[in-house]
Formats: structure tokens, C-alpha cells, sequence
């Protein structure tokens, strides 16, 4: 008859332990939302609140002077019909695949930077990375200048081996890569940074057995360095497409008003500011943007799918 008190008592002790365990869960609990609130209200506020609006502006239509009226579905309709919609969606697709390659360029690059025993790594990293941090701006205006028909440093170099001169972005079959070709060139420093960290944190056991059972560099590479570098390859994959589908700026710059190839490189976003902001079709222009927002949230979708079958996570 003894054991029943005590395995009472036992009970009574559990749960004054449980109580005193879960006091400081609960305020470690309430601490983390306190941490989070100014990031969640900013994002409540400058991208969660404009969401909505947008999305309920895209039902809209604006007038002249202000004020605006529902007009249903019919922005919606007017973006599925049109041209040039479908053209910029096309360019936009476009960039996004050449901003691709990026990626195996970073990885090499930052494979090579990663060797032991070499010198001005810090050098290197911050020359790759200065034109990421470089304005749009500035970018576009040197690049229209290398990219110059008549006296551009690009034909200059080409007319030394024979090749005549031509003009870049102006040519419509032509402008969409070599806009994309900047856009690569651009962003290339960052994806380095990101790779680099990546090798880095890959353990050099691995290597040092591969080496002595007689691999070399190419082999590591491909059996080692890929395989457990794919996590971080598959979240800049994300970050480059959603980059890229966001393209605009740069376009801007480059791409003059009276330019010939100008309705060969427009963008979505592109699109999107003339509608917005030069014709005054600020419902249609919203349909458009939120329409991008759901091809954006599709690709990622399809990215988080398909990364089950090549990500591998140690």
C-alpha cells in the first residue's frame, strides 16, 4: 500500500517540473516575438499592406484627375490579350535564364579563390564584388559606351581580328544578350561571395582523403565540392531568378527611348512604369505586377520541388 503515495508524490513532483520548465519556455516565447515585432510590422506595413492594395487596385480603373472606379476583371483581361505582354513575360524569361549563368561562373571562380596557399584572396573577392555594389547607373552608361556602335571599345577589339563593326543594342536580335551579358557580369561578385562562404564550410577531411586515394582537383570538384556546395547553390538559384525577374533599371539606362530593339529588351517591370507612370493605366499596371507576383511565386514553387532531387544536405 506504500507504493501508491509515493508514486503520487512522484506525480506531483513531475508536474511541479514541468510547470517550472515551461515558465521560462513561455518567457523565452514571448522575448522571440518581441524580437520579431519591428520586422514583422515592417513587413505588415510596406509589403504586406501594399499587396493588398494592389491587388485590389488591379480591379480598378483611374481617372484622369484622380479618383477611381471597378471595372471587375477587365485589367486582368486586357493583360492576358496583349502583345506586348507576352513579349516582355518572353524577355524577362529570357534574362532570368542568362542571369543563370552566374552561378557556374561564381563556383568556379570562387573554387579557384579557395585553394590553399593562395595569395590576394581578399583582393580578388573585392574586385569581383565592386560592380554589384556599383549604381545601375553607372553600369548602364559604361556599358553603352563599350557596347557603341561607331566608336565603342567593344568594336574596337573585334575590328583587330576582322570582325566588323556592329551595333549592339540597337540590333533587336542582339540587345536582349547583350543586356544580358551585363547582368551577369554584374551580379557574378555577389554569387562569388556566397559560393566562397559555402566551400568554406565544407570539411577539409574530405578532401585530404580524396587526395590520397588519388583524385585530383577536377574530380574533387565534381564528387565533393558540388554535391555538398548544393544547398547554397539552390537558394542563389531563388535569389537570381526573383533578381532577375525583377529586372528594370538597368534596361532603363541602356535601352534609349527611340531605340529600334526597345520593344525587343522590355521587361515585365519595364511594362509596368509605362503603364503606371507614362500612360496612366495604374489598374492595368497593377494587374500586371501582380501577375508577376504569382509567376514569381510559381518558379519558386517549382524550384522548392525540384530541389529533392539534386539537393543534398549533409
Amino acid at each position: 500500500m506504500s507504493v501508491f503515495p509515493a508514486t503520487a508524490a512522484a506525480k506531483s513532483a513531475g508536474r511541479r517540473a514541468a510547470a517550472s520548465d515551461a515558465r521560462p519556455k513561455s518567457r523565452n516565447q514571448k522575448a522571440a516575438y518581441w524580437f520579431i515585432a519591428p520586422l514583422g510590422l515592417g513587413f505588415a506595413v510596406f509589403y504586406f499592406w501594399p499587396l493588398l492594395q494592389t491587388f485590389y487596385f488591379s480591379f480598378t480603373e483611374f481617372g484622369a484627375f484622380g479618383g477611381h472606379t471597378f471595372v471587375g476583371t477587365d485589367n486582368y483581361v486586357r493583360v492576358v490579350k496583349d502583345v506586348t505582354v507576352w513579349q516582355a513575360l518572353g524577355n524577362t524569361l529570357i534574362y532570368s535564364v542568362i542571369g543563370l549563368a552566374a552561378l557556374p561562373i561564381a563556383i568556379v571562380v570562387a573554387s579557384l579563390l579557395n585553394r590553399r596557399g593562395l595569395r590576394g584572396v581578399s583582393l580578388y573577392r573585392a574586385l569581383y564584388f565592386v560592380p554589384f555594389v556599383t549604381l545601375p547607373v553607372a553600369v548602364g552608361l559604361v556599358w553603352n559606351w563599350l557596347y557603341n556602335g561607331d566608336f565603342g571599345l567593344l568594336n574596337e577589339i573585334l575590328g583587330w581580328f576582322g570582325v566588323d563593326r556592329h551595333y549592339w543594342v540597337s540590333d533587336p536580335s542582339t540587345a536582349v544578350y547583350a543586356i544580358g551579358t551585363v547582368i551577369v557580369w554584374s551580379t557574378t561578385g555577389y554569387y562569388l561571395i556566397i559560393f566562397m562562404a559555402g566551400i568554406k564550410g565544407i570539411p577539409q577531411d574530405y578532401y585530404e582523403a580524396a587526395e590520397l586515394d588519388g583524385a585530383g582537383a577536377l574530380r574533387r570538384f565534381f564528387t565533393i565540392t558540388l554535391p555538398l556546395l548544393s544547398p547554397t547553390i539552390f537558394f542563389a538559384s531563388i535569389i537570381c531568378m526573383i533578381n532577375s525577374l525583377q529586372t528594370f533599371d538597368l534596361i532603363y539606362i541602356m535601352m534609349a527611348e527611340k531605340n529600334p530593339a526597345i520593344g525587343d529588351t522590355q521587361s515585365i517591370v519595364g511594362l509596368f512604369y509605362k503603364w503606371a507612370f507614362m500612360e496612366n493605366a495604374q489598374g492595368a499596371a497593377a494587374a500586371l505586377a501582380f501577375l508577376l507576383m504569382l509567376v514569381i511565386a510559381a518558379l519558386t514553387f517549382l524550384q522548392f520541388w525540384l530541389q529533392k532531387r539534386w539537393v543534398h544536405y549533409a
